[in-house]
């Protein structure tokens, strides 16, 4: 019998211990209702699982030195301030739990304390199953972006006092089983591939080296836009189970399918504009980190990946086979929009770059002060300007 499907990432499975259970947010239900509900991945025995948890470790590893030659970051030559997990799907799910209970934990706390007082006498039942409910239904969100994602950095693992260790960093995760299903639906070399991938999330994994302030900035920022979101405990479930699919990991590969213009999922409910201010500048950070990503990836040629054009053009083009229910959903949960944002801020990076240099660009990562506004994003001369360069 062959080995579970999601069975590459047994050898380096996060930890999970912390807090959890019920509350106002049940985390260790919604990890479970991932890990239940997430598809299985491709069939593979045991030596092909170790090769391939192998070969990813020794993409990731090769990809650094490439990625500090495209960057210009010093940050990136000898990067060892944070930890790579090749994982499967329901350990990317439960490790994404970690990261959302500790963006989510001072918000919820403070709506406890509100709930306490406004509920003063009720049963504390009341909060298992208002829990119960939100961690499911963040599970089943949790379930689909599983089989989506094929790598991400987590900045914020580090972060978790559940999760003590000696590096100062979060944690780069390569879910192992989206990898192999995708290179194999492409046709396209494997180690080719792993490390046209690898190359994307390390320099996610360097802006954060580079820019250590970053994450506290982040999820200071997170933590205000969800402050706002939250609101009261009434509604607490519609609106987390949308910061969530606004706010958590993207799925790779959206292509040429993009969807309708605007924002979509959480902007619907924002209508203070101090709410949409928080979501502007959030939006702005995202694009940014991931439009700089995708130029670096672009910046890839054959002496790097030999077989990088095929594997772009194949990449690019897989959006158009995706089912009608995967488009439905994805609309749903405004994730084509999202992408949208991303290539406005690959244009902005480009751009940046042709007005000054990668080194002027790189003063980007120097402070919060620093970072473009969502204006700004559209308009790089702008941020040139007001930076003096």
């Amino acid at each position: 019998m062959s080995p579970k499907p999601n069975a590459p990432a047994s050898r380096e499975t996060p930890d999970t211990t912390g807090p959890g259970g019920a509350g106002l947010v049940n985390w260790d239900l919604a990890a479970r209702t991932a890990a239940n509900l997430a598809p299985a991945g491709p069939d593979l025995d045991g030596r092909e699982i170790s090769a391939a948890v192998d070969n990813l470790r020794h993409m990731a590893d090769r990809s650094v030195p490439h990625v500090h030659d495209i960057t210009r970051l010093e940050a990136a030559r000898d990067l060892r301030d944070s930890e790579v997990l090749i994982v499967d799907r329901a350990s990317w799910a439960k490790a994404n739990t970690q990261s959302f209970q500790v963006m989510m934990d001072p918000i919820l706390a403070a709506l406890a304390a509100k709930q306490a007082d406004k509920h003063a006498g009720s049963k504390p039942a009341n909060a298992a199953v208002s829990g119960t409910v939100t961690g499911a239904q963040l599970g089943a969100v949790l379930a689909f972006l599983s089989s989506k994602v094929l790598g991400q950095y987590d900045p914020f693992a580090a972060m978790d006092p559940a999760r003590p260790h000696g590096l100062p960093g979060g944690r780069l995760l390569l879910v192992a089983p989206n990898i192999i299903t995708v290179e194999r639906e492409l046709g396209v070399d494997p180690s080719d591939f792993r490390l046209w991938v690898c190359l994307h999330e390390q320099t996610h994994r360097v802006q954060f080296a580079a820019a250590p302030w970053l994450r506290h900035h982040m999820l200071d920022q997170i933590e205000k836009l969800g402050g706002l979101l939250v609101g009261d405990s009434d509604k607490l479930g519609e609106r987390l189970v949308q910061a969530v699919k606004q706010l958590g990991p993207k799925p790779r590969g959206a292509g040429p399918d993009a969807g309708p213009a605007g924002r979509g999922g959480l902007l619907d409910l924002l209508q203070d504009p101090e709410e949409q201010a928080a979501l502007s500048h959030v939006t702005a950070v995202m694009s940014l980190l991931e439009g700089h990503a995708n130029v670096v990836m672009d910046a890839v040629d054959a002496s790097i990946v030999p077989t990088v054009k095929t594997i772009r053009q194949r990449f690019n083009t897989r959006g158009r086979d995706r089912s009608t229910l995967d488009k439905f959903i994805r609309r749903l949960m405004g994730l084509d929009a999202k992408m949208r944002q991303y290539t406005d801020g690959a244009k902005f990076v480009r751009e940046v770059v042709r007005l000054t240099s990668m080194d002027g660009f790189n003063n980007v990562w120097a402070s919060a002060e620093h970072l473009p506004t969502e204006q700004e994003i559209h308009a790089p001369a702008l941020w040139v300007e007001r930076m003096g360069l």
